[in-house]
């Protein structure tokens, strides 16, 4: 499989595939193709198996397109401002994304969800106890919002960020809340009154416009209701 990105806040993938070749996504993740692909629809892993994607940010449903000629090519865009992140993964490697973050990815990828284990990370986190862990071998792409910055942290170095912008980060990451310190910066100084606490080793990704904070953004410009 090789592939390509386009495009700068609003980003496709298009994916050029060989005879055999399969991709999957969740259900209406499919942009266009070419007119060389078989899809097949199901609820992988039954009732419980969709409840658990569901769970996860995903819909229960997945889609796996197989290439049927020598070479076709099918498309997949993110669905909100960002990027789409490629990540090759190794037989068993894995990373762990915010819950809504799968894209796309070849059917060797496994999607499964990840709960956070420490109680305080699970309920200030930003993101609940239920993320998406993506694990080898394969490559996989993951829509993440805003623009992304990666840092590859070192055995005891650490980052305290925002939690709503913890995009993505290796299983070897620890990841804990730290409560803010100071009753002045907690009420006055906006960041809330806890941050995550992610120290290393292993690699980080970062966004800087959280999907949440965006439309937090927008409500205040919607049309009020008459009644």
């Amino acid at each position: 499989m090789e592939y390509s990105i386009q495009g700068t806040t609003m980003q496709v993938v298009t994916l050029q595939l060989t005879a055999g070749e399969q991709v999957y996504t969740q259900s209406g993740g499919m942009c266009w193709m070419s007119d060389h692909f078989d899809m097949a629809t199901n609820m992988e892993g039954g009732l419980f198996g969709g409840l658990k994607r569901a769970l996860s940010g995903d819909s229960m449903f997945m889609t796996t397109f197989t290439c049927n000629a020598p070479q076709g090519i099918i498309a997949f865009a993110n669905t909100f401002p960002g990027h789409i992140v490629p990540r090759t993964l190794q037989d068993g490697e894995s990373v762990i994304a915010q819950k809504d973050a799968f894209l796309c990815a070849e059917r060797t990828v496994t999607l499964a969800m990840h709960f956070r284990k420490q109680l305080g990370a699970g309920l200030f986190g930003g993101e609940g106890f239920i993320l998406q862990k993506l694990t080898g071998p394969g490559t996989v792409f993951t829509e993440l919002s805003g623009e992304i910055t990666e840092y590859e942290l070192q055995a005891g170095q650490a980052l305290k960020v925002d939690t709503g912008h913890v995009a993505m980060f290796e299983p070897t990451v620890s990841f804990d809340i730290q409560m803010m310190k100071g009753f002045k910066n907690v009420v006055f100084g906006g960041e809330g009154l806890f941050l995550a606490y992610m120290s290393g080793p292993g690699k980080v990704w970062l966004q800087s416009m959280p999907i949440q904070n965006l439309a937090s953004r927008i409500i205040p410009f919607l049309p009020k209701s008459s009644s």
